[in-house]
């Protein structure tokens, strides 16, 4: 379908490099493309489907976008209310999604929908949507703390009609497609993170070791190059987990449990990161004009998106067999 053919592996490397690019909102826009909004279209989807939407989104002619979240259901998937009733060979699609990254200027939209009644984990299903359909209504491009430069939109359907064969995969299965689709959204979130951090320790070095307090370089202060050196190693042992994770992946694991850690450890050690280094930086480091406090406010969604620090914890727990029963 015009990729090239290529294990997920080489998607981490790929979002590792993307991480030079000094700011987080272009690295999400292209994860979103390549590890959020197509993975389930890529396994599960039909020929046809994949005709239509998949090859031109690798081309790079449609943008993509993902439609999970909305106002009262952000990382409780399952409490979604979008519904998507069949009529004849139709879904009639009503409700709302919130925080879609590319929403505003995407030309179709991998969208989570109640096609039931069912149970919660049981009765969601994803849809291929295009974007230009009657009914549906981007209502605003979202104004964020962090991540400025990407387009985040509230959007609304109403009546909206689509076709029942964009239906990918199995009625009832979108949840458990979405959980899948997970993992590789969280990967690569984790990935672009880590270039961001070695460069935000490095230009804190650089500049800690020329400005001058009290006649001697900031660096020269014990509690500066012991927490660098400890931020450091913090760093290479996400790496690490991270890589563990991909290989698992790539054999064909289930590294729910993995990706959750390291998405955990990833939100947690950016706002260390940051917060530690634009300290350093002093007065400057509350400016807009140096690279620290940029990504002091980007990288403060990686504890958000995709799933918070809390439902990391939670996943864990699951998977530890801790997590008290309901």
């Amino acid at each position: 379908y015009g990729g090239m053919g290529l294990d997920f592996s080489c998607n981490i490397a790929v979002a590792e490099e993307l991480g030079h690019i000094r700011c987080g909102g272009i690295p999400m826009a292209i994860g979103v493309q390549v590890g959020m909004a197509t993975p389930a279209l890529t396994r599960f989807g039909s020929h046809e489907l994949k005709k239509q939407f998949l090859v031109p989104t690798i081309a790079g002619d449609f943008v993509a976008c993902l439609g999970i979240s909305e106002v009262g259901a952000g990382s409780d998937v399952a409490n979604i209310k979008t519904t998507a009733v069949r009529k004849g060979d139709e879904y009639v699609i009503n409700g709302g999604k919130m925080w879609i990254t590319s929403g505003s200027q995407a030309d179709w939209m991998c969208l989570l929908a109640n096609t039931s009644e069912g149970p919660p984990h049981q009765n969601k299903s994803l849809i291929c949507l295009p974007m230009n359909l009657p009914g549906i209504h981007v209502a605003k491009k979202i104004d964020k703390l962090g991540m400025r430069s990407s387009d985040t939109a509230q959007i609304f359907f109403e009546d909206v009609r689509v076709p029942c064969k964009n239906l990918i995969g199995e009625e009832g299965k979108g949840f458990t497609y979405q959980m899948l689709q997970f993992q590789e959204e969280r990967l690569w979130g984790v990935a672009t993170a880590l270039t961001p951090m070695e460069t935000i320790i490095q230009e804190t070095i650089d500049y800690t070791r020329q400005r001058k307090v009290f006649g001697q370089p900031v660096l020269h202060n014990q509690t500066v190059y012991f927490r660098l050196a400890e931020l450091a190693t913090e760093l290479e042992l996400l790496r690490a987990l991270l890589h563990r994770a991909v290989a698992l992946y790539v054999e064909g694991n289930d590294v729910t449990k993995f990706a959750s850690m390291a998405k955990l450890k990833a939100g947690r050690l950016t706002r260390e990161v940051t917060d530690s280094c634009l300290q350093f930086w002093g007065g400057m480091g509350f400016t807009s004009e140096v690279l620290v406090s940029r990504f002091y406010r980007d990288l403060r969604l990686m504890s958000i998106g995709g799933g918070t620090d809390e439902t990391m914890l939670s996943i864990i727990c699951k998977y530890m067999n801790i997590l008290p029963r309901k």
